[in-house]
């Protein structure tokens, strides 16, 4: 009976000490920051310049992407895309698109239409709706 309970605990001591070794060395591994390409068919916002994170509207809700992030592939849907810069964060409204997370945590935003925010008029978006 000792001798089964050793066997068991010393199991779980061994995975447990592997599984912090994985955490580790998988949290070493990462940068803070990820390359990101960004743009419409008008015009290129970012061309593989770093960047700390990028927030995203998609079909199913908006997602923060940071480095290492799993790779995905999502639709981009009408909304504002946030880029957090060391010098601070910029925004952008995409009226639709596609996002691809990369195994290596580079990162494409190809939208259909993009514009700084600061550059949006919302006194014409009122006399339009």
């Amino acid at each position: 009976m000792a001798t089964r309970l050793l066997r068991k605990t010393s199991k779980s001591l061994v995975s447990q000490r592997f599984n912090v070794a994985i955490r580790c060395l998988a949290s070493e591994a990462g940068g803070a920051t990820m390359p990101l390409t960004f743009g419409s068919p008008q015009t290129a916002y970012y061309h593989n310049v770093d960047v700390k994170q990028v927030d995203v509207p998609s079909g199913t809700g908006t997602f923060g992407i940071l480095p290492n992030h799993v790779p995905t592939l999502a639709v981009l849907r009408p909304g504002v895309v946030t880029v957090f810069e060391d010098e601070g964060t910029k925004k952008y409204f995409v009226s639709s698109g596609t996002v691809t997370i990369n195994e290596d945590s580079s990162l494409q935003v190809l939208a259909e239409e993009a514009v700084p925010l600061e550059q949006l008029d919302m006194s014409v978006s009122d006399v339009i709706v």
